[in-house]
């Protein structure tokens, strides 16, 4: 490597480990500090999340539907006195009047919502950096752990070949030929 290139990884490493710090430092006062404490909602909070809440549920869509089939239904058949005959212009005046006001409810829950999600997002993206800042320390263990064991067996093999190099230099043992033959 060149030197640029290890000064770039050593600083690197180090606004990593600043990084990691300040997270497990952040991690450990939201420990002591308990489960997070969520603001009251207020009055106008509450109004639209409960609007919102109800005009996207299928027991307000079912209830919408009926009453607009016997608006319909009585307006065509005569039943009682037409009014608001066909094209029903009252009916699409009150429908507007409903979209109309029930748009800025729920616009307002949508953005609330958008918010804790933000929040929330953030938080992930803070506890992944650390995971992964933890997961890259493991891996950094390991390898030096590696490296150790990998120096230890190398001088080990070392000084078995040296051993082995050094024995098959020395002379052999002088060997005593004491074969007794029979004496004839």
């Amino acid at each position: 490597m060149t030197m640029d290139a290890l000064r770039l990884r050593h600083e690197l490493h180090d606004e990593e480990a600043r990084l990691l710090s300040e997270l497990r430092a952040l991690r450990r006062s939201q420990r002591t500090l308990g489960p997070r404490v969520v603001a009251p909602l207020t009055l106008g909070q509450r109004i639209a999340d409960q609007v919102a809440a109800t005009m996207g549920s299928w027991r307000f869509i079912i209830i919408q539907s009926a009453l607009l089939v016997v608006w319909v239904a009585l307006n065509i058949t005569a039943y009682v006195h037409h009014w608001d005959p066909y094209p029903f212009i009252l009916l699409n005046l009150a429908l507007s009047f409903q979209a109309a006001y029930a748009a800025p409810f729920i616009m307002m829950s949508q953005n609330r919502q958008q918010d804790v999600d933000r929040g929330e997002a953030a938080n992930d993206y803070r506890i992944n950096v650390k995971a992964e800042l933890e997961i890259e320390l493991l891996h950094e263990k390991i390898d030096q752990l590696r490296e150790n064991e990998v120096l230890a067996l190398t001088r080990a093999v070392q000084s078995l070949t040296d051993l082995i190099e050094k024995s098959s230099s020395a002379p052999p043992p002088a060997q005593k030929n004491r074969r007794r033959y029979p004496q004839t």
